[in-house]
């Protein structure tokens, strides 16, 4: 069985056998009732992407395109304008946590990226020294979150480093979640940032190598029990499904497009399954 698919199965019988209730729960679901959630803390996963391991269950369809497409609004057009969102890319989920009447996600994610100048620096910072120690991108901006309502980053932080094997340079790669949907949200946002670690690579024209994983609160929301239990009776596909991003070295990270991503040999199980968001 695939590294991937072996986690996902692992981490719903963790958290359905092991996990515990949340308390004094956040989120409502979209009639107002409270989302509560089983959750275990401190979950951890690495992936050696040049050995092919992805970290995406085959064991119901994840929409990559629209998630490579929410990471380029983020990362290259640096808004929170949901009007780029959805005009430029099609993407409209993030229309459920619209702030006010203000047509943003307020000062997040992208408006804090463009505001630090945090690509820029990142960027500037691997060109003047590839081995230094301070390649971070880090989302948990206090006077951002005093600036405006919002929901806060759940992939707020995420590390980088080099590492020579050979005359090969390897680009290894640091995602941190503070909070995570294991059965929504977890493959979406670990292929996010897969995608992100290969564009920057591709600017340098370095490998992709590992992929780090910490969730610190992974947790399955109690009206996904069903579904968690579905996917526990389901048999992953036998393909390993491998994302490349199909353009020359050095091409600059703000070139890259969601066209030129491909993700190939994906034959996840269906039907798909339907989902109710906790806002």
């Amino acid at each position: 069985m695939r590294k991937a698919d072996k986690i996902f199965i692992d981490n719903i019988h963790n958290i359905l056998d092991n996990g515990v209730w949340s308390e004094n729960a956040r989120p409502k679901y979209k009639d107002g009732v409270t989302a509560n959630s089983k959750y275990i803390t401190g979950s951890f996963a690495e992936y050696d992407l040049s050995k092919g391991e992805f970290p995406i269950t085959t064991l119901r369809p994840i929409p990559i395109k629209s998630a490579i497409k929410e990471l380029l609004w983020i990362y290259q057009d640096q808004t929170s304008d949901l009007d780029v969102l959805t005009d430029k890319y099609g993407v409209k989920y993030w229309n459920e946590w619209e702030v006010g009447a203000s047509g943003t996600i307020g000062v997040r994610y992208g408006e804090t990226v463009k505001k630090h100048d945090i690509i820029g620096k990142l960027l500037a910072g691997f060109e003047k020294n590839p081995w230094n120690r301070r390649n971070i991108i880090n989302l948990w901006q206090y006077d951002d979150f005093e600036a405006s309502e919002g929901l806060l980053p759940c992939a707020f932080q995420s590390m980088f480093d080099v590492r020579r094997v050979g005359e090969t340079i390897f680009l290894d790669a640091t995602l941190t979640q503070r909070s995570n949907d294991m059965l929504v949200a977890h493959h979406i946002n670990a292929m996010q940032y897969v995608a992100l670690q290969m564009m920057i690579a591709k600017h340098f024209g370095w490998q992709v190598g590992k992929f780090f994983y910490f969730v610190n609160n992974l947790h399955i929301y109690d009206n996904q029990f069903d579904n968690a239990r579905e996917l526990l009776n389901r048999t992953p596909s036998e393909k390993n499904p491998i994302l490349k991003l199909n353009v020359p070295d050095g091409t600059s990270f703000f070139d890259i497009k969601p066209e030129d991503f491909e993700l190939v040999d994906y034959e996840p199980v269906k039907p798909q399954l339907t989902f109710d968001l906790a806002i």
